[in-house]
């Protein structure tokens, strides 16, 4: 038996890329057991995974607000001391930031990482027993797949897989409605209203319900404003990330601008169309088994015939 730790704690788009490198590890490495270490609010998504054997939860995003509080140093210690107690063979960090390198450091075994000239955070190198080189400039799962496959010796053929079985479209409402994802963190990603609304008309004209989503108050008041006075189209109300998943895996197809569930969207082989604004898709195109698009670039907005032609193409 081999005991590997993953250390890759966010975001959630950075995790759902993460998922094919699982699943070579799992096909590869002969008795190996699997436990992850992720951020508290996306803990779910690796859990999703069958060869995850133990999902070790963290609060950076929660910590950070108090980080020298008694109980957040409590917190951190219990982590630390679940890590220790588990004596891993190999442990792998697949997220190469200084914040993230206690967390290394706290296991036993090999740790494996990048070089200096493949991490982002280059100092993380010198934490590592082992160093990888890995392009930097090429997509995100080709990057984590490479990664997994330097630190254990082995080479792939398989095309990526996510390891989503678990969600499976189908039912009565399966494909009868489009998930629709027209906000973001920051203003400058935003695509305008009148393209959304050419887009929703397009899905409409197919039959297609049009269901939003929005990830705080703020993006609800916004997708709300968008559809307002349009029937047949709703702002899901806030879920967990497993009732998002299996809402998207039934939903005839996708559109939504670069997220991290546009694209956990096409990692479930939705037929998906990616919005890109404010970031680039050379290095987090989509990825799935489905139709995917990914338009736009960083400062090169797609425009509404664009997308509208993609939509086209996906529908069939």
């Amino acid at each position: 038996m081999t005991r590997v730790l993953i250390v890759r704690t966010s975001s959630l788009g950075d995790l759902v890329h993460m998922l094919p490198a699982i699943s070579d590890i799992a096909t590869h490495v002969p008795d190996v057991v699997l436990d992850w270490v992720c951020e508290e609010a996306f803990a779910a998504i690796p859990s999703w995974h069958p060869a995850v054997n133990e999902v070790i939860p963290v609060a950076h995003r929660r910590w950070r607000k108090s980080w020298f509080s008694a109980q957040t140093r409590s917190e951190r210690q219990a982590v630390v001391q679940t890590i220790a107690s588990r004596k891993y063979h190999v442990v792998l960090d697949m997220q190469a930031l200084l914040k993230s390198i206690w967390l290394v450091r706290a296991a036993t075994g090999v740790k494996h990482g990048l070089d200096w000239r493949s991490a982002r955070e280059p100092l993380c190198s010198f934490f590592y027993d082992v160093r990888h080189r890995v392009g930097f400039w090429q997509p995100a799962v080709l990057r984590q797949r490479q990664l997994a496959a330097s630190a254990f010796g082995y080479q792939w053929q398989e095309d990526p897989d996510f390891g989503l079985q678990a969600f499976r479209a189908g039912g009565p409402a399966a494909h009868r409605y489009a998930v629709i994802m027209p906000s973001a963190s920051r203003d400058d990603k935003l695509w305008p209203a009148e393209h959304w609304q050419a887009v929703f008309d397009r899905l409409q004209a197919d039959g297609l319900e049009l269901v939003l989503l929005a990830g705080n108050e703020r993006e609800a008041q916004r997708a709300q404003a968008l559809i307002d006075h349009r029937a047949h189209a709703r702002v899901q109300p806030k879920s967990s990330l497993t009732e998002l998943a299996d809402l998207i895996a039934k939903a005839r197809l996708m559109v939504g601008l670069d997220s991290g569930l546009t694209h956990l969207s096409a990692a479930l082989g939705i037929d998906t169309i990616g919005i890109y604004k404010a970031s680039t898709p050379v290095r987090t195109p989509l990825v799935g088994a489905g139709y995917t698009a990914s338009l736009g670039d960083r400062g090169q907005e797609p425009d509404r015939d664009t997308v509208l032609a993609a939509v086209n193409k996906a529908i069939g």
